[in-house]
């Protein structure tokens, strides 16, 4: 008893308030967005609502972006975060990850006009990125020529690539693919993948039970088939690569 006394337990802490509540991005087609019904969707929602249904209690989405994720979690305003975050050692300091659940990388999303095709061609150039991310600081090693521009929110970005106020935007190229479809030839994606970015799902640090109870599900999503379902849904083709699952 003393011991459940000096040591909270996450998992249990969640059971007992009923309701998982999950940091998820708002503007991040197709992990965290708005539908056109104002409703938050997207592949991050449909696997966090999976595990809430595993937790059995219902689920709470809260509005995170890249900059504010993590300190979301460290102060406890949010259980998890599923927020296309790329998992990095400097990042596990202060937060736990759990297993791998998604592998992108970082790519480049241009005007349609666009002359250079990879990053050696932007020495001067405006390339966009987001605050709190790891693109910007990546492609400044890249390309120390590039200026970087910083945005808060996506949709700004979008916005100012669009009305040519910057040449590029440098983010995961899944998101890229998806603004470049939804922008009716007006953008593009240039080939070159410039780094390799594992997403995570973010808890406080060294909450064992229910990082364990979250990697569980994640492989369960894999073994029933749930996650090639989500991921047909979301990005009309099959994973090339599943998350790890361990051996019982």
């Amino acid at each position: 008893i003393l011991s459940s006394i000096l040591y909270a337990d996450k998992l249990e802490d969640i059971k007992k308030a009923g309701v998982l509540k999950a940091g998820v991005k708002y503007d991040f087609k197709p992990f965290g967005f708005i539908s056109k019904s104002g409703n938050v969707v997207g592949f991050d929602i449909d696997l966090i609502k999976y595990i809430a249904k595993k937790l059995e209690v219902p689920v709470k989405f809260e509005q995170v972006t890249s900059k504010n994720r993590i300190p979301m979690i460290v102060t406890g305003e949010i259980d998890i975060a599923a927020a296309s975050m790329t998992q990095k050692r400097s990042r596990d300091d202060v937060i736990d990850f759990s297993i791998s659940y998604f592998f992108d990388g970082q790519a480049m999303l241009v005007l349609n006009e666009e002359k250079a095709t990879n990053y050696e061609g932007f020495v001067d150039k405006k390339v966009g990125a987001i605050k709190g991310a790891t693109s910007g600081e990546n492609f400044k090693k890249l390309q120390p020529k590039a200026k970087i521009i910083y945005f808060e929110e996506y949709p700004q970005a979008v916005l100012s690539l669009k009305n040519a106020k910057i040449d590029a935007i440098t983010t995961d190229l899944v998101w890229c693919v998806t603004q470049a479809k939804d922008s009716k030839g007006k953008l593009k994606v240039l080939e070159q993948v410039l780094s390799y970015e594992p997403y995570g799902m973010g808890i406080s640090e060294n909450e064992s039970n229910f990082r364990d109870f979250i990697n569980n599900a994640i492989q369960d999503s894999v073994t029933d088939g749930t996650y090639e379902k989500l991921y047909l849904k979301w990005f009309d083709k099959k994973p090339e690569k599943l998350p790890e699952v361990w051996p019982k």
